[in-house]
């Protein structure tokens, strides 16, 4: 398939976004990013886009209208990954204790990690195009996470020397750990190893 260039690309783009889609193509479209995140996760820059397709249940023709190009389906999954992620910051925070709601947020941080691995390439053609993706998506994560910190210290159930930009360092350090098979699943305990030292030494408020 010839791939055309950027800027037509993009104008299509952004002509489709720019139109009311139809309760059908609008499940379509939603099926297609929930499915390319997953697929991204699990293989990478490997990612087939006729095997997304086939997986939302679409034609491959039906993803390049949605989606011109490769780096604009990456765009938009990152985005929804970034959105989701915050949003459960304030939703863990309403159903659980403050240091459960923090643990649970860093095991799905785990996996915002693992799609973002999966997208590095595409992340970095974008970075490099000027994409307005980072800095629109700049600082949202860490602001969850300094909230989710803040209350936590805050009620004590963690200690009270606990800075949020320390832990967002510990957790980006799974963003570099070798790409094995195994690397979820020790990813997570390392979340569990990081919350026993931060409830160790705290002073629960009375």
């Amino acid at each position: 398939m010839v791939t055309e260039p950027s800027a037509i690309a993009e104008q299509k783009a952004q002509a489709a976004e720019a139109k009311p889609l139809r309760v059908d193509a609008q499940r379509n479209r939603d099926r297609l990013v929930e499915v390319a995140a997953s697929v991204f996760a699990e293989r990478g820059i490997d990612a087939s886009l006729e095997e997304i397709a086939r997986q939302a249940g679409v034609g491959i023709g039906t993803l390049y209208r949605h989606f011109p190009t490769r780096e604009h389906l990456v765009e938009v999954v990152y985005r929804r990954e970034v959105e989701a992620l915050c949003a459960a910051a304030g939703e863990l925070a309403e159903k659980h204790p403050s240091d459960v709601a923090l643990e649970q947020w860093m095991q799905r941080f785990v996996d915002y990690i693992a799609t973002k691995r999966g997208l590095a390439t595409s992340l970095r053609i974008l970075l490099n195009t000027n994409s307005t993706l980072f800095s629109d998506t700049s600082g949202r994560v860490s602001q969850a996470l300094r909230q989710l910190v803040e209350a936590a210290v805050a009620d004590g159930t963690i200690r009270g020397d606990v800075d949020a930009s320390d832990v967002l360092h510990a957790l980006s350090g799974i963003y570099s750990a070798p790409d094995t098979p195994e690397w979820r699943d020790r990813s997570r305990r390392l979340v569990k190893l990081l919350m026993d030292g931060l409830r160790f030494g705290a002073v629960k408020a009375r």
